[in-house]
Protein backbone atom coordinates (compact mmCIF):
# COMPACT_ATOMS: atom_id res chain seq x y z
CA UNK A 1 0.00 0.00 0.00
CA UNK A 2 1.09 3.50 -0.95
CA UNK A 3 1.68 5.91 1.68
CA UNK A 4 1.46 9.47 1.79
CA UNK A 5 4.86 10.32 1.51
CA UNK A 6 5.35 7.34 -1.56
CA UNK A 7 2.42 9.33 -3.01
CA UNK A 8 3.31 12.86 -2.83
CA UNK A 9 6.89 12.14 -4.24
CA UNK A 10 5.46 10.86 -7.48
CA UNK A 11 2.63 13.57 -7.62
CA UNK A 12 5.29 16.70 -6.68
CA UNK A 13 6.65 17.31 -9.61
CA UNK A 14 3.91 17.43 -12.05
CA UNK A 15 2.84 20.74 -12.85
CA UNK A 16 1.07 20.92 -16.48
CA UNK A 17 -0.91 23.77 -16.42
CA UNK A 18 -4.11 22.69 -14.46
CA UNK A 19 -5.02 23.53 -11.31
CA UNK A 20 -6.68 19.68 -11.45
CA UNK A 21 -2.76 18.37 -11.47
CA UNK A 22 -1.34 20.22 -8.73
CA UNK A 23 -0.97 17.91 -5.49
CA UNK A 24 0.23 19.15 -2.28
CA UNK A 25 1.12 16.58 0.98
CA UNK A 26 -2.38 17.31 2.20
CA UNK A 27 -4.19 17.03 -1.01
CA UNK A 28 -2.26 13.49 -1.14
CA UNK A 29 -3.76 12.52 2.40
CA UNK A 30 -6.51 13.29 1.59
CA UNK A 31 -6.93 10.60 -1.40
CA UNK A 32 -5.32 8.03 0.73
CA UNK A 33 -8.39 6.60 2.54
CA UNK A 34 -9.83 5.81 -1.30
CA UNK A 35 -6.88 4.64 -2.37
CA UNK A 36 -7.07 2.53 0.35
CA UNK A 37 -10.56 1.27 -0.55
CA UNK A 38 -9.79 0.79 -3.86
CA UNK A 39 -6.89 -1.55 -3.08
CA UNK A 40 -8.21 -3.73 -0.85
CA UNK A 41 -11.66 -4.33 -2.96
CA UNK A 42 -8.56 -5.06 -6.00
CA UNK A 43 -7.93 -8.05 -3.37
CA UNK A 44 -11.19 -9.13 -2.78
CA UNK A 45 -12.43 -9.55 -6.18
CA UNK A 46 -9.22 -10.60 -8.09
CA UNK A 47 -9.01 -7.10 -9.95
CA UNK A 48 -6.53 -5.49 -11.84
CA UNK A 49 -6.78 -1.43 -12.83
CA UNK A 50 -5.21 -0.93 -16.24
CA UNK A 51 -5.50 3.16 -16.68
CA UNK A 52 -4.45 4.66 -19.67
CA UNK A 53 -1.38 7.19 -20.00
CA UNK A 54 -4.15 10.15 -20.51
CA UNK A 55 -6.00 9.78 -16.91
CA UNK A 56 -5.75 11.73 -13.80
CA UNK A 57 -2.20 11.72 -12.07
CA UNK A 58 -3.56 10.16 -9.07
CA UNK A 59 -5.19 6.96 -10.73
CA UNK A 60 -1.96 6.65 -12.22
CA UNK A 61 0.69 6.31 -9.36
CA UNK A 62 -2.03 5.74 -6.91
CA UNK A 63 -4.31 2.55 -7.74
CA UNK A 64 -3.28 1.14 -11.10
CA UNK A 65 -1.58 -2.24 -11.95
CA UNK A 66 -0.56 -1.17 -14.87
CA UNK A 67 -0.55 1.80 -16.99
CA UNK A 68 0.32 2.69 -20.79
CA UNK A 69 -0.95 2.75 -24.22
CA UNK A 70 -3.51 1.23 -26.01
CA UNK A 71 -1.57 -1.71 -27.25
CA UNK A 72 0.53 -2.25 -24.12
CA UNK A 73 -2.70 -1.99 -22.05
CA UNK A 74 -4.39 -4.46 -24.53
CA UNK A 75 -1.75 -7.01 -24.26
CA UNK A 76 -1.95 -7.16 -20.48
CA UNK A 77 -5.89 -7.11 -20.71
CA UNK A 78 -5.31 -10.45 -22.17
CA UNK A 79 -2.52 -11.81 -20.63
CA UNK A 80 -4.31 -11.63 -17.04
CA UNK A 81 -4.83 -13.86 -14.90
CA UNK A 82 -7.46 -11.25 -12.85
CA UNK A 83 -11.23 -11.67 -12.74
CA UNK A 84 -11.50 -8.68 -13.28
CA UNK A 85 -10.59 -5.63 -15.15
CA UNK A 86 -11.39 -1.85 -14.35
CA UNK A 87 -10.24 0.15 -16.76
CA UNK A 88 -10.32 3.88 -16.55
CA UNK A 89 -9.99 5.30 -19.96
CA UNK A 90 -12.20 5.07 -22.47
CA UNK A 91 -15.32 3.10 -23.49
CA UNK A 92 -13.26 1.39 -26.43
CA UNK A 93 -10.40 0.43 -24.80
CA UNK A 94 -12.84 -1.13 -21.89
CA UNK A 95 -14.52 -3.12 -25.25
CA UNK A 96 -11.30 -4.34 -26.41
CA UNK A 97 -10.31 -5.24 -23.40
CA UNK A 98 -13.59 -7.58 -23.51
CA UNK A 99 -13.04 -8.38 -26.89
CA UNK A 100 -9.71 -10.30 -25.59
CA UNK A 101 -10.62 -11.36 -22.56
CA UNK A 102 -14.21 -12.39 -23.10
CA UNK A 103 -14.58 -14.40 -19.47
CA UNK A 104 -13.61 -11.61 -17.51
CA UNK A 105 -15.71 -9.04 -16.25
CA UNK A 106 -14.58 -5.57 -17.80
CA UNK A 107 -15.77 -2.56 -16.25
CA UNK A 108 -15.92 0.79 -17.07
CA UNK A 109 -15.74 3.61 -14.25
CA UNK A 110 -15.67 6.75 -16.54
CA UNK A 111 -18.86 8.68 -16.56
CA UNK A 112 -18.55 10.14 -20.20
CA UNK A 113 -16.57 7.57 -21.78
CA UNK A 114 -16.90 8.88 -25.33
CA UNK A 115 -13.97 9.91 -28.44
CA UNK A 116 -15.06 12.03 -31.06
CA UNK A 117 -12.89 9.65 -33.12
CA UNK A 118 -15.08 6.25 -31.86
CA UNK A 119 -18.01 8.08 -31.91
CA UNK A 120 -17.10 9.52 -35.02
CA UNK A 121 -18.08 6.20 -36.90
CA UNK A 122 -20.24 3.32 -36.70
CA UNK A 123 -21.07 -0.54 -38.09
CA UNK A 124 -23.74 1.12 -40.71
CA UNK A 125 -20.81 3.39 -41.98
CA UNK A 126 -18.75 0.72 -42.25
CA UNK A 127 -21.17 -1.74 -43.95
CA UNK A 128 -22.07 1.28 -46.64
CA UNK A 129 -18.32 1.71 -47.49
CA UNK A 130 -17.63 -2.01 -47.34
CA UNK A 131 -19.96 -1.80 -50.39
CA UNK A 132 -18.34 1.32 -51.66
CA UNK A 133 -15.10 -0.46 -51.49
CA UNK A 134 -15.30 -3.92 -52.11
CA UNK A 135 -11.84 -4.25 -53.15
CA UNK A 136 -10.05 -2.68 -49.95
CA UNK A 137 -8.77 -4.51 -46.90
CA UNK A 138 -10.39 -2.47 -44.39
CA UNK A 139 -7.90 -1.07 -41.27
CA UNK A 140 -9.83 0.72 -38.04
CA UNK A 141 -7.54 2.47 -35.54
CA UNK A 142 -8.15 0.91 -31.99
CA UNK A 143 -10.32 4.30 -31.56
CA UNK A 144 -13.56 2.48 -32.29
CA UNK A 145 -16.49 0.54 -31.09
CA UNK A 146 -16.23 -3.17 -30.99
CA UNK A 147 -19.05 -3.15 -33.34
CA UNK A 148 -16.88 -1.31 -35.83
CA UNK A 149 -13.94 -3.87 -35.38
CA UNK A 150 -16.08 -6.63 -36.32
CA UNK A 151 -16.76 -5.05 -39.49
CA UNK A 152 -13.11 -4.49 -40.41
CA UNK A 153 -9.91 -6.45 -41.22
CA UNK A 154 -7.65 -5.73 -39.26
CA UNK A 155 -7.00 -3.15 -36.17
CA UNK A 156 -3.83 -0.35 -35.40
CA UNK A 157 -3.02 1.67 -32.79
CA UNK A 158 -0.56 4.75 -33.38
CA UNK A 159 2.79 2.27 -31.79
CA UNK A 160 1.63 -0.02 -35.24
CA UNK A 161 -0.29 1.93 -38.08
CA UNK A 162 2.55 2.07 -40.26
CA UNK A 163 4.40 -0.88 -40.11
CA UNK A 164 0.89 -2.96 -40.47
CA UNK A 165 -0.13 -0.67 -43.26
CA UNK A 166 2.91 -1.20 -45.23
CA UNK A 167 2.54 -5.25 -44.35
CA UNK A 168 -1.05 -5.98 -45.52
CA UNK A 169 -0.68 -7.70 -48.92
CA UNK A 170 -3.23 -5.55 -50.46
CA UNK A 171 -2.24 -2.37 -52.06
CA UNK A 172 -5.77 -0.97 -51.52
CA UNK A 173 -6.67 0.32 -48.53
CA UNK A 174 -9.17 1.77 -46.60
CA UNK A 175 -8.71 3.55 -43.26
CA UNK A 176 -10.72 4.37 -40.39
CA UNK A 177 -11.70 6.84 -38.69
CA UNK A 178 -8.93 9.06 -38.34
CA UNK A 179 -8.35 11.15 -41.46
CA UNK A 180 -4.98 12.92 -40.22
CA UNK A 181 -3.56 9.63 -39.13
CA UNK A 182 -4.23 8.25 -42.43
CA UNK A 183 -2.48 11.04 -44.01
CA UNK A 184 0.18 10.51 -42.10
CA UNK A 185 0.68 7.15 -43.19
CA UNK A 186 0.30 8.11 -46.88
CA UNK A 187 3.24 10.24 -46.15
CA UNK A 188 5.34 7.74 -43.97
CA UNK A 189 5.06 4.93 -47.26
CA UNK A 190 5.56 7.68 -50.17
CA UNK A 191 8.87 8.72 -48.24
CA UNK A 192 9.77 5.07 -48.55
CA UNK A 193 8.71 4.53 -52.00
CA UNK A 194 5.58 2.44 -51.49
CA UNK A 195 2.54 3.04 -53.34
CA UNK A 196 -0.48 1.62 -51.87
CA UNK A 197 -4.24 3.00 -53.13
CA UNK A 198 -4.93 4.53 -49.20
CA UNK A 199 -8.35 6.00 -48.69
CA UNK A 200 -9.47 7.36 -45.47
CA UNK A 201 -12.50 8.15 -43.60
CA UNK A 202 -13.20 11.92 -42.38
CA UNK A 203 -12.95 11.97 -38.95
CA UNK A 204 -10.09 13.45 -35.91
CA UNK A 205 -9.43 13.72 -32.67
CA UNK A 206 -10.55 16.44 -31.46
CA UNK A 207 -7.90 17.14 -29.13
CA UNK A 208 -4.79 16.25 -31.54
CA UNK A 209 -6.02 18.16 -34.74
CA UNK A 210 -6.09 21.35 -32.74
CA UNK A 211 -2.05 21.64 -32.85
CA UNK A 212 -0.85 23.83 -35.57
CA UNK A 213 2.99 23.77 -37.12
CA UNK A 214 3.13 27.59 -35.92
CA UNK A 215 3.05 26.45 -32.36
CA UNK A 216 6.40 24.05 -33.06
CA UNK A 217 7.85 27.26 -34.83
CA UNK A 218 7.46 29.55 -32.02
CA UNK A 219 8.56 27.20 -29.52
CA UNK A 220 11.62 26.62 -31.32
CA UNK A 221 12.65 30.07 -31.83
CA UNK A 222 12.71 30.20 -27.87
CA UNK A 223 15.04 27.02 -27.51
CA UNK A 224 16.42 25.90 -31.44
CA UNK A 225 17.17 22.44 -29.10
CA UNK A 226 14.06 21.29 -27.90
CA UNK A 227 13.03 17.96 -29.11
CA UNK A 228 9.25 17.82 -30.33
CA UNK A 229 7.25 15.20 -29.69
CA UNK A 230 4.27 14.16 -32.08
CA UNK A 231 1.36 12.07 -31.76
CA UNK A 232 0.41 10.59 -35.15
CA UNK A 233 -3.03 12.12 -34.98
CA UNK A 234 -1.84 15.26 -35.65
CA UNK A 235 -2.36 17.43 -38.42
CA UNK A 236 0.71 16.34 -41.00
CA UNK A 237 2.07 19.64 -41.02
CA UNK A 238 2.87 19.46 -37.67
CA UNK A 239 4.05 15.87 -38.05
CA UNK A 240 6.84 16.96 -40.35
CA UNK A 241 8.30 19.12 -37.86
CA UNK A 242 8.49 16.51 -35.36
CA UNK A 243 11.72 15.25 -33.94
CA UNK A 244 9.69 11.90 -32.73
CA UNK A 245 6.43 10.47 -33.80
CA UNK A 246 4.96 7.46 -32.20
CA UNK A 247 2.36 6.55 -29.46
CA UNK A 248 2.34 7.64 -25.74
CA UNK A 249 4.65 4.53 -24.57
CA UNK A 250 6.97 5.85 -27.87
CA UNK A 251 7.43 9.19 -26.46
CA UNK A 252 8.21 7.83 -22.97
CA UNK A 253 10.54 5.35 -23.89
CA UNK A 254 12.13 8.52 -26.58
CA UNK A 255 12.64 10.69 -23.72
CA UNK A 256 14.42 8.18 -21.58
CA UNK A 257 16.71 6.90 -24.08
CA UNK A 258 17.61 10.95 -25.19
CA UNK A 259 20.25 13.06 -24.12
CA UNK A 260 18.07 15.70 -24.58
CA UNK A 261 17.12 17.62 -21.14
CA UNK A 262 13.91 20.49 -22.84
CA UNK A 263 11.01 18.44 -24.41
CA UNK A 264 7.67 20.13 -26.56
CA UNK A 265 5.04 17.22 -26.20
CA UNK A 266 2.39 17.82 -28.54
CA UNK A 267 -0.52 15.38 -27.10
CA UNK A 268 -2.83 15.36 -24.14
CA UNK A 269 -1.40 16.66 -21.17
CA UNK A 270 -1.69 13.12 -19.45
CA UNK A 271 1.65 12.29 -20.80
CA UNK A 272 3.52 15.24 -19.65
CA UNK A 273 2.30 14.76 -16.29
CA UNK A 274 3.91 11.53 -16.28
CA UNK A 275 7.07 12.84 -17.61
CA UNK A 276 7.18 14.81 -15.12
CA UNK A 277 7.16 12.57 -12.40
CA UNK A 278 9.54 10.25 -13.75
CA UNK A 279 12.02 12.38 -14.84
CA UNK A 280 12.17 15.28 -12.55
CA UNK A 281 15.48 16.80 -13.74
CA UNK A 282 14.34 17.51 -17.61
CA UNK A 283 11.81 20.05 -18.78
CA UNK A 284 8.74 19.59 -20.44
CA UNK A 285 7.31 22.88 -22.35
CA UNK A 286 4.04 23.65 -23.93
CA UNK A 287 0.54 24.15 -22.55
CA UNK A 288 -2.13 21.79 -21.18
CA UNK A 289 -4.47 20.15 -23.38
CA UNK A 290 -6.49 17.82 -21.65
CA UNK A 291 -9.28 15.19 -23.37
CA UNK A 292 -12.71 15.85 -21.37
CA UNK A 293 -13.42 11.87 -21.98
CA UNK A 294 -9.87 10.93 -20.59
CA UNK A 295 -10.10 13.35 -17.53
CA UNK A 296 -13.55 12.05 -16.57
CA UNK A 297 -12.16 9.41 -15.22
CA UNK A 298 -11.88 9.68 -10.97
CA UNK A 299 -10.80 7.73 -7.91
CA UNK A 300 -14.33 8.05 -6.67
CA UNK A 301 -15.59 6.75 -9.94
CA UNK A 302 -13.11 3.70 -9.80
CA UNK A 303 -14.17 3.47 -6.21
CA UNK A 304 -17.83 3.41 -6.87
CA UNK A 305 -17.45 0.57 -10.29
CA UNK A 306 -15.60 -1.77 -7.78
CA UNK A 307 -18.26 -1.86 -5.17
CA UNK A 308 -21.82 -1.71 -6.91
CA UNK A 309 -21.16 -1.55 -10.74
CA UNK A 310 -23.83 -0.49 -12.61
CA UNK A 311 -25.54 -2.39 -15.49
CA UNK A 312 -23.89 -0.12 -17.89
CA UNK A 313 -20.64 -0.21 -17.04
CA UNK A 314 -20.10 -3.65 -17.16
CA UNK A 315 -19.00 -4.28 -20.98
CA UNK A 316 -20.97 -6.74 -22.63
CA UNK A 317 -21.07 -7.83 -26.25
CA UNK A 318 -23.20 -9.79 -28.79
CA UNK A 319 -21.38 -13.46 -29.41
CA UNK A 320 -20.86 -11.98 -33.21
CA UNK A 321 -19.31 -9.01 -32.24
CA UNK A 322 -16.78 -10.65 -29.81
CA UNK A 323 -15.71 -13.43 -32.52
CA UNK A 324 -15.76 -10.69 -35.49
CA UNK A 325 -14.20 -7.90 -33.20
CA UNK A 326 -11.39 -11.00 -31.90
CA UNK A 327 -10.84 -11.62 -35.43
CA UNK A 328 -9.53 -7.73 -36.37
CA UNK A 329 -7.69 -7.57 -33.42
CA UNK A 330 -5.72 -10.69 -33.42
CA UNK A 331 -4.79 -9.62 -36.83
CA UNK A 332 -3.30 -6.75 -35.54
CA UNK A 333 -0.98 -9.10 -33.41
CA UNK A 334 -0.03 -11.42 -36.18
CA UNK A 335 0.88 -8.11 -38.16
CA UNK A 336 2.99 -6.38 -35.32
CA UNK A 337 4.39 -9.56 -33.65
CA UNK A 338 4.80 -12.05 -36.22
CA UNK A 339 5.98 -15.40 -35.38
CA UNK A 340 5.05 -15.15 -31.26
CA UNK A 341 3.25 -17.67 -30.00
CA UNK A 342 -0.63 -15.55 -28.34
CA UNK A 343 -1.49 -16.44 -25.12
CA UNK A 344 -4.23 -18.67 -24.57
Amino acid sequence: MITVEQLYEKLRPIRVGSPLCEFTREHCAQLLPTIQRIEDLKKEKNAIILAHNYVAPEILYGVADHTGDSYGLAKIARQSPAEVIVFPAVRFMAETAKVLSPHKTVLDPNPNGGCSLADGINAGDVRRLRQEYPSHTFVCYINTTAEVKALCDVCVTSSNVYKIIEAIDNDNIYFLPDKLMGQNVIDHLASKGVKKNIAVYDGTCYVHEEYTPEAIDFVRLGDPQVNVLVHPECHPRVVQRADYVGSTSGMLNHVRESSGDTFFLLTECGLTGILQSEFPDKRFIGSCTMCKYMKANSLEAVLAVLENPQPHQIIELSSEVQKNALRCVERMFEYAEPGQARPA
